[in-house]
């Protein structure tokens, strides 16, 4: 049965919610605060990481959040504040950074990045896109002997859940990366991960969906949500009301502001992220993350960026100088030859990443109200993860049995 569905939310989430809503027949529109052309799902770094399969919440994690507080350049900056929500969030993070916690996530993070993985292939050659997608592998570069010690331990753990991954030798590293000079200790490779350009598969994507009937509205702000018993009616944005029989919530770091209206509390943080790009020829073939900084570097269609670090701050854009700094600082760190110049500091762009306490995407129903579906919380993994949750979402709005198991996407789950 065909189905009239609202998703409030534009990125890369809802996108792929429209692509498999619109695939089962539904009509689909489109509802974003945005110009849907900026913010997480354009300056992402364009990762399908197989490979990151421990979650945000592990073990130590907050004890170095605590560390890094007093540090605005740090890899994670947990910005103290007195707000009952942040103070809720931070006290579920703490108790979900533990090692059973992570034993059950590792199978999970792994099988929907997989999917995922397998379906943007699945995509690219359905609807013949051309946006630029290889898949080189990903390699984890380590300045410390501490460092690789530690990514060796994660190899292990991947290599446990059959994904290809190895420690090589500075000598394999040349190999692979022959035309850059690296200033590090030893390298992980991840044969298993491919990456991508994330402007020109957003583009595609939203274009193609135009093209198949699906409605956008862009720079509407959703403002109130009409109700009747425990079913959503309509949407009302600061342009127009918006009825449907199936609504989806996939608005990133804004979700969780509009789920109060529903009386939802759903714990979210936005996590800041920043990226550089380049011109500049780097050489750079194989994307990287550069470990002790928390940098990940990515050989584009055209460009090389830079990425990284996670800020919990709120709900803001404004560009850190302190942290581009600190991004431009780590990749001429571990890459002596590339020096970012001011200019393209000054071009810095920022996107917030929804973050829920637990590292694990919020997918599927809220069993207060019967016909919304929600699909948010991925932080650095909703590049990754976006395909498989738009799938997730369209089974389960469609009622069909879904492609993975879905307890620990929960939103309804207790901290």
């Amino acid at each position: 049965m065909s189905k009239n569905v609202i998703v409030i939310g534009g990125g890369i989430i809802g996108l792929c919610s429209a692509y498999y809503l619109q695939k089962e027949g539904c009509q689909v529109t489109v509802v974003d605060q945005s110009n849907m052309d900026s913010g997480a799902s354009y300056v992402n770094a364009g990762y399908l990481s197989p490979s990151h399969i421990i979650p945000l919440s592990a073990p130590g994690v907050m004890k170095k959040g605590i560390k890094w507080m007093f540090n605005s350049s740090s890899p994670l900056y947990i910005k103290p504040r007195l707000d009952t929500d942040f103070l809720r969030w931070t006290l579920a993070f703490n108790k979900s950074c533990n090692a059973g916690h992570v034993k059950k996530a590792i199978p999970i993070i792994k099988e929907i990045s997989v999917l995922s993985q397998d379906l943007y292939d699945d995509i690219k050659t359905a609807e013949n896109f051309t946006f630029h997608y290889e898949k080189k592998g990903l390699l984890m570069l380590c300045q410390t002997e501490k460092m690789l010690e530690e990514e060796i331990k994660t190899v292990h753990l991947a290599q446990q859940e059959g994904l290809e991954a190895e420690e090589i030798t500075l000598k394999e590293l040349h190999k692979l990366e022959p035309n850059v000079t690296l200033n590090v200790k030893g390298a992980i490779y991840y044969k298993c991960d491919s990456h991508s350009t994330p402007n020109e598969f957003m583009n595609e994507l939203k274009a193609y969906l135009k093209n198949t009937g699906v409605q956008f509205f862009a720079n509407e702000k959703v403002e109130d949500i009409e109700t009747n018993k425990d079913k959503i009616t309509s949407v009302i944005t600061n342009k127009q009301k918006l009825s449907g029989d199936e609504f989806v919530l996939a608005a990133g770091s804004w979700s969780a502001l509009i789920s109060k209206k529903l009386d939802l509390k759903l714990l979210l943080q936005a996590g800041k992220g920043y990226r550089i790009n380049t011109q500049q020829p780097t050489g750079i073939r194989i994307p990287s993350i550069l470990a002790e900084a928390k940098v990940a570097v990515t050989p584009m269609n055209g460009f090389t960026r830079f990425a990284g670090t996670m800020e919990i701050a709120g709900i803001n854009q404004n560009i850190n100088k302190v942290r581009v700094e600190a991004i431009a600082n780590a990749a001429h760190r571990y890459y002596p030859e590339i020096e970012l110049t001011e200019q393209e500091k000054d071009n810095a762009a920022c996107g917030l990443r929804p973050v829920s306490p637990d590292g694990m995407p919020y997918i599927g129903k809220s069993s207060k109200c019967e016909n919304l579906t929600i699909a948010t919380g991925h932080a650095m993994m909703g590049w990754s993860m976006g395909t498989a949750t738009g799938k997730l979402v369209a089974e389960t709005i469609i009622g069909k049995k879904p492609s993975l198991d879905m307890t620990m996407f929960n939103p309804d789950r207790k901290f």
